[in-house]
């Protein structure tokens, strides 16, 4: 997999290792908890869950595939989702 190729569609991510990392910043709690309510909800309809660290209205993310040992398709799949999902609330 060219994970540089496919980072290009998705600018807010990096890669860290074996994971892809994005940090997103809501314009308040209330609006960070509602972005990761959505997120768990294609999350769960995907069977694929990220890591998320809630800091106040910073939300940290990280995806691989555990069980594939590194990423997937579905990791990118996935933070296409988180992308549109973050910039819906404004973050």
């Amino acid at each position: 997999m060219d994970v540089e190729s496919k980072l290009k569609d998705l600018p807010e991510w990096r890669r860290e290792g074996d994971e892809i990392r994005r940090t997103v910043n809501a314009p308040d709690f209330p609006t960070a908890i509602r972005i990761v309510d959505e997120i768990a909800v294609k999350a769960e309809e995907l069977n694929h869950h990220p890591d998320i660290d809630i800091r106040w209205r910073t939300l940290h993310l990280a995806l691989t595939t555990h069980d594939q040992g590194g990423l997937t398709d579905l990791d990118f799949r996935l933070a296409a989702i988180i992308d549109d999902i973050a910039a819906k609330h404004g973050a």
